[in-house]
């Protein structure tokens, strides 16, 4: 009785996401409409076209990977009605402490004397398994002292961020290992963007995790009554995003061929923005992966729209506030449209 409860609750949530499908279409039309945008007003003002350039279109990929990456743990945080402020001084942390491990021959004499540098892939998993470490404190604060997720997120914030400037006293990491590098050279970056925004969506569309992810968001009480762990899913949620944010690290630091205390800044509202422009809804309970995947081009175009129109940095800025505000009222009138019907 219970298990068919869960899964009518949640059922109710991916079917309505289902029927958001014209929305995501509509999302996409968007992004096909600002592009088009930028490519008349290259031609006005700069005499050059703006989709025709090759070089221009990868590099703007290249630099939307990194936000992707965290934009998909974000999304499903939100969509179990939380919020997750803490992922770009993850990224921070896990850039500065992987790139340690990159670095170092000493950490490779002390554990492999034969070695000159330690492999890849110890820098790398412990990129990783310091993101989900943050994403369980996360996670355990917000499920079982039932802390905001704003408070117990933004605390997190400010930890990794003063854990990644104490890490080498605020100096950058550089000298990195070309095995490590090699995560986050040419189209790599791309690739790991692509495979997990692949792999979320099916747990999301097709699996318990993800029918569990969208009725806690609906409505926590009936999934509670239902049968659900909540507590436990929402440990798993919050680690999978703080695994999603180291994983990001990993990679730009490995882009960058080097790391700095600073990296990741503003980061987590890039992923809040590319989430909620996708269509996934504060609220709780709504969004895709798909809808994240275009909104994250969305923001991508955007930045390298204004960059080759040359506009101010701080226009920018005011611009994309004004974007995430404008899509955060969106989703309110349609949640009340919803509500309605």
């Amino acid at each position: 009785m219970n298990t068919n409860l869960a899964a009518e609750t949640a059922g109710n949530a991916v079917s309505g996401s289902g029927r958001r499908l014209p929305q995501e279409l509509n999302i996409f039309f968007i992004l096909i409409a600002i592009a088009l945008i930028f490519e008349v007003l290259g031609w006005i003002f700069a005499g050059q076209s703006f989709l025709l350039n090759p070089q221009r279109l990868t590099i703007m990929i290249l630099q939307v990977s990194v936000i992707g990456i965290i934009s998909v743990g974000v999304t499903q945080v939100i969509i179990t009605g939380g919020i997750d402020l803490s992922s770009g001084s993850v990224v921070g942390m896990t850039a500065m402490i992987a790139a340690g491990f990159a670095q170092s021959s000493t950490w490779a004499r002390a554990i492999y004397p034969s070695l000159t540098d330690l492999p890849a892939i110890v820098p790398i998993a412990t990129g990783l398994i310091i993101g989900v470490l943050a994403g369980l404190i996360n996670g355990a604060l917000i499920a079982y002292t039932r802390i905001p997720p704003f408070i117990a997120t933004l605390g997190m914030m400010v930890s990794a961020r003063g854990i990644s400037k104490w890490y080498t006293k605020g100096q950058p990491v550089s000298g990195l290992t070309e095995q490590f590098n090699f995560i986050g050279s040419s189209v790599a970056p791309v690739v790991v963007f692509l495979v997990v925004a692949l792999i979320f969506h099916i747990a999301l569309r097709y699996t318990r995790y993800g029918k569990f992810t969208y009725a806690i968001g609906a409505n926590v009480q009936a999934a509670r009554v239902s049968g659900i762990n909540v507590e436990a899913h929402l440990l798993k949620v919050y680690a999978i995003a703080g695994l999603l944010a180291g994983l990001a690290g990993v990679v730009t630091a490995a882009r960058a061929q080097t790391a700095q205390s600073g990296m990741g800044v503003m980061y987590e509202l890039d992923a809040i923005a590319a989430a909620v422009i996708g269509g996934t809804s504060l609220s709780g309970g709504v969004g895709r992966i798909t809808g994240t995947v275009i909104g994250t081009i969305i923001l991508g175009v955007m930045t390298s729209g204004f960059t080759f129109l040359r506009v101010d940095a701080y226009y920018q800025e005011v611009i994309k506030g004004m974007i995430i505000v404008a899509a955060v009222v969106v989703d309110v009138y349609r949640q009340k449209a919803r509500r309605k019907v």
